[in-house]
């Protein structure tokens, strides 16, 4: 282990400890929670305060290594065979316990049982687990998926299913824009359904398992996505909240809606065209919203919420990483997913274009718009990606400097980007309404001071997007596009 590993602080895979605690228990808390995770290393001999390197006692050191040993290997159930091991820094030396990620989770102190005995690492901590998580380890442990799980205390008829067929295959073809492609989708049948898991057979019957149950919007307990705009930086100031229900991918197509009401629209010229240009890219807004729908952890009774702030748009999905997922991975295109059978329903659908393609393709897409990096962020049980506007100050007309989210403003040859606030798009509708309306009839029109009047114009006509033809006595105004 390097040096300056040893001294990064405890997180979710490093703890310290002074000494070999007396009762075993205190430390094999942790010893299963790696075990559950992703592995880690617990490191005797340092103080996990201030980092001090104390030591071991070298005259009993190998004996202390293999009461350590024999002490994980009785007191977890399934067995853990942990990597024991000596590193000697600054003339001292500490024993590094390495624990590795098991494959028969859940991992849990015999002596307290199961369902009192299993912890989790979350956040650097060690944490006794919650229920729906020790669910999730159960099936993990077993291979198997939650949304692959026969749905309990509900039927499905023939009927049914092939509703949930026929609009599965009508979005598709919404979702598909080439007339070649739209005639290669093919209908879905109830054995698709069965081979992707969202059915199940057994016993001569076919059940629907929860897949079906949320595809369809009839899963007790339906969780909706929430959706919000805050006022700033900060959850402090609610201006609007929406909470969407409904089949899953319904509630994802109604929440990407939601998001483009509330971003800014700007425009892009391009010779005698006009072309309406979100601040956002809207291909990664919509491939955030439907990857937080299909990985989500379905068995956590938390909701997939949305969330707009004046520097960012947030979008977090219940649930902490799969193990043996990372961001650093993610970054590279590596994907797991969590419901398999949904995923292979939204692929379908063309919801979700390619796995482990999203987080990759949102980085290129804020760059090409020139907006900060995106922050991924594994915390407290949850998984978060923050996509970030661009900010910018702007004078105001009274003189007051105010902060206003800026448009897309990468520009390409021949093509010029145009954002339009509410106020610029009142004078437009007021000059193309009346192209020989002068500036008193606007401020009266608007209920405006007519320098506020002035300033507007005179910041249309620096963009090009209006102009005076003739005098200012007997001309008239020309706009040149409409927003």
């Amino acid at each position: 282990m390097a040096e300056e590993t040893l001294f990064s602080g405890e997180s979710k895979n490093i703890e310290y400890k002074v000494a070999v605690p007396e009762k075993n228990e205190k430390y094999m808390k942790t010893v299963v929670a790696f075990a559950n995770g992703r592995g880690g290393k617990i490191v005797f001999g340092i103080d996990d305060k201030t980092l001090d390197i104390v030591g071991m006692d070298v005259d009993n050191i190998y004996k202390t290594m293999d009461a350590i040993t024999n002490a994980i290997s009785d007191a977890c159930e399934p067995t853990i065979r942990p990597d024991v091991a000596l590193q000697t820094v600054k003339d001292k030396t500490v024993i590094v316990v390495e624990i590795f990620p098991g494959a028969q989770r859940p991992y849990y102190i015999k002596s307290q049982g199961m369902a009192d005995g299993t912890y989790v690492r979350v956040s650097g901590t060690t944490r006794h687990v919650e229920g729906y998580m020790l669910k999730e380890l159960i099936l993990e442990g077993q291979n198997r998926y939650f949304d692959s799980e026969i749905c309990q205390n509900m039927t499905v008829s023939d009927d049914e299913i092939e509703e949930l067929c026929k609009s599965m295959k009508e979005i598709a073809m919404k979702n598909t824009w080439q007339d070649s492609e739209k005639a290669q989708i093919k209908d879905v049948t109830r054995n698709t359904l069965i081979s992707w898991g969202v059915l199940k057979e057994a016993e001569g019957r076919v059940y629907p398992t929860n897949a079906y149950a949320l595809l369809s919007g009839r899963m007790p307990q339906q969780p909706v996505i929430q959706c919000g705009v805050f006022k700033g930086t900060s959850r402090a100031h609610f201006v609007d909240r929406r909470e969407f229900e409904g089949a899953i991918q319904e509630q994802m197509e109604a929440a990407y809606q939601y998001v483009l009401e509330k971003i800014n629209m700007g425009m892009t010229i391009t010779g005698m065209y006009r072309q309406d240009v979100y601040e956002l890219p809207t291909d990664s807004i919509r491939e955030l919203i439907a990857n937080a729908v299909a990985h989500r952890s379905y068995l956590e009774p938390g909701n997939i919420q949305v969330v707009l702030f004046d520097d960012r748009l947030e979008v977090t999905s219940p649930g902490m990483l799969l193990n043996n997922v990372t961001i650093s991975k993610m970054m590279e295109g590596y994907s797991k997913p969590r419901n398999p059978a949904i995923a292979r329903a939204f692929a379908y659908m063309k919801i979700i274009e390619k796995w482990g393609t999203g987080i990759p393709r949102l980085f290129e897409a804020c760059k090409e718009y020139g907006l900060p990096k995106p922050e991924l962020v594994d915390f407290d049980g949850d998984f978060r990606v923050n996509m970030y506007r661009k900010v910018e100050k702007e004078v105001g007309d009274n003189g007051t400097t105010t902060q206003a989210t800026q448009g897309t403003t990468q520009a390409t040859q021949g093509t010029t980007q145009v954002e339009l606030s509410e106020d610029d798009k009142a004078v437009l509708t007021a000059l193309a309404e009346d192209p020989e309306i002068t500036q008193k009839e606007i401020a009266a029109k608007l209920d405006w001071k007519i320098d506020r009047v002035k300033y507007y114009l005179n910041k249309l006509k620096r963009k090009g997007i209006i102009k005076r033809v003739g005098t200012s006595q007997n001309g008239h105004w020309e706009v040149l596009m409409i927003q």
